[in-house]
């Protein structure tokens, strides 16, 4: 077991090089500590290995990095902020104030590299990775098996998380900062790790990507739920869906509908009936629609709550005007997304009446769901020539839309939402796509990106009075670890 702690020790060493603060250099593994990785390792410790490695992914204020660090972008995972406040779909708060300027500097695109917002995502990624590299080396040991008493079926459905969740992590570093950093395993020696701390070209990053979903795939069971006692696990649903999307960010439309073909031949996905149903905490693993989510849960320790309902009563996150004004007239979509009046976002909370201030709401963090597959799907079809197709989907999400029931539980006027006319027009269909991710996904952390992949952030943005520059395409590495790293990191062009 010494070289488990050998590997233990690098991994504290190389994290000071992906911006963690110093409480995680102490103790990076999350739910693993130091004496239990000294001793003969245990079942328990093997399954915590990889279920400390969702903990990156989840709301919780303070639920990854102690130490209510606001000044390192640290208190909750920042896709919020990146994604929805960076597009201008968002505000900071519903009242302008001077708390937490470093969001209002994202939102104008007035912000430098010591930016907390770019630090907070890095940080959260990368012990992602680093959790997953460590469990990966205790999956991939016989002997560390063996000696548990883990099943063979157990061990390649662990595999298959870790790589996929690799996988989720390094697509949302090489979007959010292109070239990054690419540790595929724990090195072994400290110089090794002082090697790892360089960039590696995005195309390298997106074969790691690629290859690793192939092998999480090749693990993953048919099942919805790979495990009924905890169905928040990673599918091979999620596997396909991640495939998809990175074939879509890369414009392989072909691939794109191949794997949304392999995605339904699961048989477990559709849209569900109520469009709120998959934010409803009521209903989290009894609808048919979320493919990927991050599974919060109440009166936990350490706590697993939702800590977006804490910071939402505080007055954070609000809608632009310029969001508001994109939903068509009595869209029920906009009131569950955002309710005005009341100052709340019943998709973000999960619930349309409770959890408000409550930083351990049990409402998930819905990652990836099918309407936001069809999306692509649809976006795919007209790309290939298949506009009628590609109408079709725009339609089924208009519909599903329209005939769910009301937030308010008032009537939807006749002649809402009506259906998109048919068109071979290309780039009229391409336009009713976007307006329809818009409002569909709105304050689900996807916009910025789909701004970007369209090539239309630049024109959106500074229609808007954003001072987006090209070069803000991409995130600046955060300056801290530039600085630690010695100048090996280098720093994205225009920062």
């Amino acid at each position: 077991m010494k070289n488990i702690f050998n590997s233990f020790v690098i991994l504290c060493f190389f994290m000071a090089f992906v911006g963690c603060t110093d409480s995680l250099e102490n103790n990076p593994i999350g739910l693993l500590t130091e004496d239990m990785l000294d001793t003969e390792i245990a079942l328990v410790t093997l399954e915590a290995s990889v279920s400390s490695s969702y903990q990156p992914l989840k709301s919780t204020l303070n639920g990854v990095v102690d130490g209510w660090r606001w000044d390192l972008g640290t208190v909750f995972r920042n896709d919020i902020v990146l994604q929805d406040i960076a597009s201008n779909d968002m505000n900071k708060k519903w009242n302008p104030d001077g708390d937490q300027p470093w969001m209002d500097k994202v939102s104008d695109f007035t912000f430098t590299s010591e930016n907390q917002a770019f630090n907070g995502i890095w940080v959260y990624d990368y012990i992602g990775i680093n959790r997953l590299n460590l469990a990966l080396s205790f999956l991939t040991d016989t002997e560390t098996v063996q000696n548990t008493g883990m099943t063979d079926a157990r061990k390649n459905q662990l595999l298959s998380e870790v790589y996929f969740l690799r996988a989720f992590y390094y697509f949302d570093l090489v979007n959010n900062f292109g070239d990054v950093p690419l540790l595929s395993e724990t090195p072994p020696t400290f110089q090794e790790a002082l090697e790892v701390a360089v960039r590696a070209p995005k195309s390298e990053v997106i074969e790691q990507i690629n290859s690793d979903l192939v092998t999480a795939k090749s693990l993953a069971s048919n099942a919805k739920y790979p495990d009924l006692a905890e169905p928040w696990r990673a599918s091979k649903g999620a596997i396909i869906a991640l495939q998809a999307k990175v074939a879509l960010f890369d414009e392989d439309w072909s691939t794109v509908l191949t794997l949304i073909t392999e995605l339904d031949g699961l048989g477990n996905y559709s849209l569900n009936p109520e469009y709120f149903d998959s934010f409803d905490a009521s209903k989290e693993f009894i609808e048919n629609e979320v493919i990927f989510t991050y599974d919060h849960r109440p009166d936990e320790n350490p706590g697993n709550g939702n800590g977006f309902a804490a910071v939402s009563g505080w007055g954070f996150f609000a809608p632009t005007n310029d969001f508001l004004s994109a939903f068509e007239a009595n869209d029920p979509r906009l009131l569950y997304t955002i309710d005005v009046p009341n100052k709340r976002s019943s998709k973000i909370l999960g619930s349309t009446t409770d959890y408000l201030g409550n930083d351990n709401s049990p409402g998930n963090k819905v990652f990836i769901r099918y309407a936001d597959v069809l999306l692509w799907k649809a976006e795919a079809l007209n790309e290939t020539g298949d506009y009628a197709g590609a109408v079709s989907i725009i339609n089924q999400i208009r519909a599903r839309a329209r005939t769910s029931t009301t937030a308010d539980g008032s009537s939807i006027p006749v002649g809402t939402l009506i259906d998109r006319p048919s068109s071979t027009d290309a780039s009229q269909i391409k336009d009713w796509l976007m307006a329809e991710r818009r409002v569909e996904l709105g304050f689900e952390s996807q916009r910025f990106n789909d701004l970007k992949r369209w090539g239309t952030a630049k024109s959106v943005l500074t229609a808007l009075g954003r001072n987006f520059q090209d070069h803000n395409a991409l995130f600046p590495i955060p300056q801290r670890d530039i600085d630690k790293s010695g100048g090996t990191i280098i720093q994205n062009p225009g920062y």
